[in-house]
């Protein structure tokens, strides 16, 4: 039997997101209900679901190789890991979330200042308890195992730290963001000792760019386009790139074939303008992998 890597995806909210993502990367991991140890088409992998708020341990204990998670469960469990990459997505989006602390609409509670003596309730127990300290204040923090903001609605504690990723959820009962304690995304961590071993390192960082290479790849596409060699110097003069545009000469020697790779979000004013300037043929199509 060859050697296997021990990777971790987590389970719950990233879950999903996840698994999208590596498929997006190359890889294709299968789930099933109640079952733990997805399958995955590399015979090199070994997969196990773990809670993000879990897996720091495990990695740093040997008994995952590596594993992808929360950053703030990292600095909560203060895990001996080493960060191999971030990556920006979160459950519903491509990028991250934050813990934040949150009271009642009605509250008197306008900073952090004001929690002294107060009751907090939150899921990051360790990180929420360190940061008060450092501030100065003392506060009663205790665990929510779950409904955390339900709690605060009903009265059950003054504040609350918990996650969000717009904050929506939060206005919509009833609550107002006092301020925001922690910026975190996605990172995919490594064991120490994994990372000694050559044949792990290299195993982890070939995922480590193809994830990163799928996650560069959703902001961007591949614009192709003819152009007439007239009107070549002000269409380009328009093209953003990450290097110079391609451009190949046509059969009909007045028309060239250009092609470059841009943000997304620039496409809704780029085409009008290329088509303006002359560009004929337009395509802009989707990338699966960009590795820079």
């Amino acid at each position: 039997m060859g050697s296997k890597l021990k990777l971790g995806i987590p389970k719950g909210s990233l879950e999903n997101a996840t698994i999208k993502l590596f498929e997006q990367a190359g890889w294709k991991i299968t789930t099933r209900s109640r079952h733990y140890f997805p399958t995955v088409d590399d015979a090199e992998l070994s997969c196990k679901l773990v809670k993000s708020k879990e897996l720091g341990p495990y990695v740093e204990s040997g008994v995952l190789d590596c594993g992808l998670t929360g950053q703030d469960w990292i600095i909560e469990n203060n895990s001996d890991v080493e960060e191999i990459c971030g990556l920006n997505y979160s459950k519903a989006s491509d990028q991250g979330c934050r813990w934040v602390l949150i009271v009642r609409n009605d509250s008197p509670v306008q900073s952090i200042q004001d929690l002294a003596g107060k009751t907090i309730v939150t899921e990051l127990m360790g990180f929420t308890q360190r940061y008060l300290a450092e501030q100065g204040i003392k506060a009663t923090v205790r665990h929510s195992w779950g409904a955390t903001e339900a709690k605060v609605v009903e009265g059950l504690a003054d504040a609350a730290v918990e996650i969000t990723e717009t904050g929506t959820t939060i206005r919509a009962h009833g609550l107002r963001i006092v301020e925001d304690l922690l910026h975190t995304h996605t990172v995919f961590v490594a064991n120490r000792q994994a990372m000694a071993d050559p044949w792990k390192r290299k195993k982890i960082e070939n995922i480590a760019l193809m994830l990163e290479s799928a996650m560069a790849a959703r902001e961007k596409v591949l614009l192709k386009l003819n152009a007439p060699t007239e009107n070549l110097a002000q269409i380009v003069a328009v093209l953003p790139s990450l290097h110079a545009p391609t451009i190949n000469r046509m059969h009909e020697d007045d028309w060239v074939a250009v092609e470059t790779v841009v943000s997304r979000l620039q496409t809704r004013e780029l085409i009008p303008q290329l088509k303006a300037a002359g560009a004929e043929g337009i395509l802009e199509l989707n990338l699966a992998k960009l590795v820079g």
